[in-house]
């Protein structure tokens, strides 16, 4: 009887242990296995983001400006901000800057107050050809074929960036195989932009 009951208590304790041994395993973080596990490399605590200073765009320059837009049937200047990028502005880049200013639908205050525009939606420009005079511009639609209005506001606002004019006169062509022309910005075209813009001496070199 004492030797039936000695032999009950041995799984007892074996069932006992082994819970034991269990629990301190799980309390140290390890999961057990009966098989080899290829856990793999470590984890990389690299995100896999990028963060905005790992770019390597070019800093933006704010550029205070002025464009030309039609109001009471005259040109007036209206102020608007340039980002280019560099901190040295780029000549083309300030060029297709302001005609985007001028291509953009004016906002909701300049509209009440009077202004629009007519450079066309579409209007692109480009830098100059081989061949063409040093600082001339290229724009999508000849200049002759464009608005009195769109040409003369184009005209006006390059005149107003030191980059784009040349001894006062600012060089544009178009599309075609016309060589780029000069043009001047008056009294008289602000006044009366119905009026084509003033044609300017052309330098060649």
């Amino acid at each position: 009887m004492m030797r039936s009951e000695h032999r009950g208590r041995r799984p007892a304790a074996a069932v006992a242990g082994a819970v034991l041994c269990a629990v301190l395993v799980a309390g140290c973080g390890i999961r057990t296995t009966s098989v080899p596990v290829d856990a793999g490399p470590a984890p990389s605590r690299v995100p896999c983001a990028m963060t905005a200073q790992d770019g390597t765009a070019q800093p933006r320059q704010v550029i205070p400006v002025e464009i030309y837009l039609v109001c009471a049937s005259q040109l007036v200047t209206v102020d608007r901000t340039l980002q280019v990028q560099g901190t040295k502005p780029d000549r083309l880049g300030v060029a297709v800057a302001l005609l985007d200013e001028l291509r953009r639908k004016p906002t909701g205050p300049e509209q009440r107050a009077g202004f629009s525009t007519d450079v066309p939606s579409e209007l692109r420009v480009t830098g100059p050809r081989a061949g063409d005079p040093k600082g001339a511009l290229r724009l999508s639609r000849q200049p002759e074929d464009l608005q009195p209005e769109a040409l003369a506001q184009i005209v006006c606002t390059y005149t107003e960036s030191e980059e784009l004019v040349q001894n006062g006169t600012v060089l544009l062509g178009g599309p075609g195989d016309y060589a780029p022309r000069g043009y001047l910005c008056t009294a008289e075209t602000k006044a009366r932009p119905k009026a084509a813009p003033t044609l300017g001496a052309v330098r060649l070199s």
